[in-house]
């Protein structure tokens, strides 16, 4: 099954209909690093990060990873080795912390854009994550809290979603 973005303010999967809020500046097929756009295409799920320190783990067929500290994603275009992937922070590249003060990554699943054969600033940190006021993103598609819980009970390793 298919996470379907039918609209930039509307997410549906099966029968269930989900308010989504993404990229600023909209979509667009051809995605550079800070160009504030969502990826357009079919990209499979990556695992659950989840703040075990604020919720407890939830129900889901996808594998959980408690989100430490030390946790950034790379979206350093100079770093070929590392770039579009988690990486323990604290190294003399930029990167995307998912420890955060605010709560949008309490729940996050990676959308595997620009993962295999990755290009360098063509995009990197794109995220399924939350978010308490559907503010525009910075090119990930975020959800409310209580639609992620009920989503993550739908979904598998083998759910992708489509951004068109």
């Amino acid at each position: 099954m298919t996470i379907i973005l039918q609209n930039k303010e509307t997410l549906k999967f099966d029968d269930f209909i989900f308010k989504c809020c993404i990229g600023k500046k909209g979509l667009i097929k051809k995605k550079r690093e800070g160009d504030k756009k969502t990826p357009i295409g079919i990209f499979s799920l990556g695992n659950l990060y989840y703040r075990q320190d604020r919720i407890s783990k939830p129900i889901t067929k996808l594998k959980c990873i408690p989100i430490k500290k030390e946790m950034g994603w790379c979206d350093d275009k100079n770093s070929e080795k590392n770039y579009n992937k988690l990486i323990n922070i604290g190294k003399k590249i930029r990167y995307e912390k998912l420890y955060r003060k605010d709560h949008k990554y309490d729940f996050m699943i990676p959308i595997n854009y620009n993962t295999k054969k990755t290009q360098l600033g063509s995009g990197s940190a794109i995220f399924l994550h939350l978010t308490e006021n559907f503010k525009p993103t910075l090119g990930c598609v975020a959800i409310k809290k209580k639609d992620f819980l009920i989503l993550l009970k739908l979904i598998n390793k083998k759910t992708k979603i489509k951004l068109a």
